[in-house]
């Protein structure tokens, strides 16, 4: 009988003994680090109280159902993991404040330090931090509680208990980097970036009085001092970051004690016309959006990838193969990603992380087959989930607002946990009217929408002129499966099979060829192509799940931006 499921995933290379360990946050980089990945005690178990003991180690911050957590158990509902370690804070180290960071615990999550509990989040996406000045000393126990019964008010994305199809193994706990840092009693807790193409703002939050801002650009610097909590200046020769330029400023902020690293672009997007079509413009000129599907899923770490190189090498592969965006789907990826992002220069369609219900006959099958008229009744109507589907679109806004890859948002995929849609588009624009809004991704429309957006695997792809420009944010989805390479050896899931290399790549040529291209900035503004990679049962991917294996050798679409 031949086995189910493939082992080969694990590589030859060792973990570092601290994983994932590079400054988690390249806009807003200070000198003091320390960071806490690496090996943990942990406890899994139904009782509500702190454990006594603890039987086993993990590996943080993969989730406890990866092979890298060295645990890959699937958490059961009624039961919670207690993660536990110790760690130091010297003299040297500690400049007033102690700060720590956890830049995601699925889905509920307690912190306690020396015996304290210090933090109480909800959510299994998005970073929090606390203050811990008051409760830390030389040595320092830390306890971190975590409940995940994937409960559906939370943020969920594509986890399922069950992985089958298009949804994929449940991960629970730490899944990325947790750290400290130490600030001084008066110190920057945030700023926020805005650009034109030859102007930027940045707004500092914090009670520093005097502060000085000192803008690198190539081999010059200019020194900049204000009071205020803004300061607006005039790039002078300025150079805007596209995917084929993606010129990075870096600049350092000063006050009294604190010291900050950080970075901006100059580069906007806005909708348009060109040659009588609406389209979407890139630094005022149109740009054509040539994208993948990315679920960010690894099979050895699941959520998370064993080194932020695995992140790197794939930016670089999808943009030799033709590709210019990334479309994050259903995941939040550590603020690292996004900063590889910006320097690479590939641009982000991030969508925001669906909670609610879901139904496979009224979100999937009829609307793929044109039935797209769902009784109300069908969609969110409870309060309390859109209450908190509203504070995390909030909170992914606000730590992917200076990112200048994200450029475009995507409220509601297929209908998944949809409510209010209009209201919803409101909401996001008032928090952020820099990017384009994708209000209902592929079916159930809205009025309120900056695009058309377009879903479309099992009829023939065919656009009528718009008032809006086009986002074909889902299409193809074809499948070469590789045996060597997959991870479920008897069970295939994707849109239209082919059992050769040759046979694969003629028809994704011919379907670019004869379906993308006529359309492309004649109304069709971007296409996401389903996907960067195969993951689990799916095995839709240009690339292998283990990323051993580039489907295709030739480039799609090359240079299509040369109009």
């Amino acid at each position: 009988m031949r086995k189910k499921y493939n082992d080969l995933y694990l590589d030859d290379n060792p973990l570092e003994e601290v994983p994932l360990q590079e400054y988690p946050r390249m806009q807003f980089k200070r000198t003091s680090y320390l960071c806490l990945n690496g090996v943990w005690d942990i406890e899994i178990s139904k009782s509500n109280e702190l454990p006594a003991k603890y039987s086993s180690q993990v590996i943080v911050p993969f989730p406890i159902e990866s092979k890298l957590s060295r645990i890959n158990k699937k958490l059961k509902k009624g039961e919670f993991i207690y993660y536990h370690r110790f760690f130091k804070i010297s003299n040297s180290f500690n400049i007033g404040r102690i700060i720590i960071h956890f830049d995601a615990i699925d889905q509920i999550g307690d912190v306690y330090i020396n015996g304290k509990q210090v933090m109480h989040h909800e959510g299994g996406y998005l970073p929090f931090e606390v203050d811990i000045t008051d409760y830390v000393k030389e040595e320092n126990e830390v306890v971190v509680k975590v409940q995940d019964d994937l409960n559906k008010m939370y943020g969920y994305g594509k986890q399922a208990i069950k992985s089958k199809g298009m949804w994929y193994t449940k991960t629970s706990g730490i899944w990325k980097t947790c750290w400290i840092e130490s600030v001084p009693d008066k110190y920057f807790k945030n700023i926020k970036i805005d650009t034109t193409l030859d102007e930027v703002t940045i707004k500092v939050n914090s009670d520093i009085l005097k502060k000085q801002i000192i803008i690198f650009s190539n081999d010059n610097k200019q020194i900049y001092r204000f009071k205020n909590d803004e300061i607006k200046i005039k790039i002078k020769n300025p150079i805007n970051w596209t995917p084929e330029n993606p010129y990075l400023y870096h600049f350092i902020l000063k006050g009294e004690n604190d010291y900050v690293e950080s970075y901006f672009a100059l580069r906007t997007l806005k909708a348009g016309e060109y040659q009588g079509y609406p389209c979407l413009l890139l630094n005022d000129k149109p740009y054509f959006f040539n994208g993948l599907l990315d679920q960010g899923y690894y099979p050895d770490g699941l959520l998370t990838p064993k080194t932020y190189k695995k992140y790197e090498d794939e930016i670089n592969t999808v943009k030799k193969l033709g590709f210019n965006t990334l479309r994050k789907h259903i995941k939040i990826e550590p603020d690292y990603f996004y900063y590889l992002c910006d320097k690479l220069g590939i641009i982000v369609f991030q969508d925001f992380v669906n909670n609610g219900s879901y139904s496979y006959l009224n979100d999937t099958i009829l609307p793929n087959i044109g039935l797209t008229k769902r009784l109300k009744k069908g969609f969110t109507t409870r309060n309390i989930i859109k209450e908190q589907f509203k504070k995390e679109t909030k909170a992914t806004i606000e730590m992917l607002y200076n990112h200048p890859s994200v450029v475009y948002y995507t409220i509601f995929n297929e209908g998944w946990g949809q409510f209010d849609a209009d209201k919803m588009y409101d909401y996001v624009k008032e928090l952020d009217s820099t990017r384009i809004i994708d209000t209902t991704s592929g079916w159930f429309k809205s009025n309120k929408s900056d695009v058309i957006s377009e879903h479309i695997y099992f009829k023939d792809i065919k656009f009528n002129k718009e008032m809006k420009p086009i986002i074909l944010s889902e299409f193809g989805g074809y499948v070469f499966k590789v045996l060597e390479h997959s991870y479920n050896l008897s069970r295939t899931y994707g849109y239209k099979l082919f059992k050769t290399q040759e046979e694969y790549q003629d028809a994704l040529n011919k379907l670019y060829k004869e379906k993308i291209l006529p359309f492309a900035f004649k109304g069709l503004s971007g296409c996401i192509y389903t996907q960067i990679s195969d993951v689990e049962d799916e095995t839709n991917g240009i690339l292998t799940y283990d990323r051993k294996m580039v489907k295709i050798k030739d480039p799609i679409l090359p240079d299509i931006n040369k109009i």
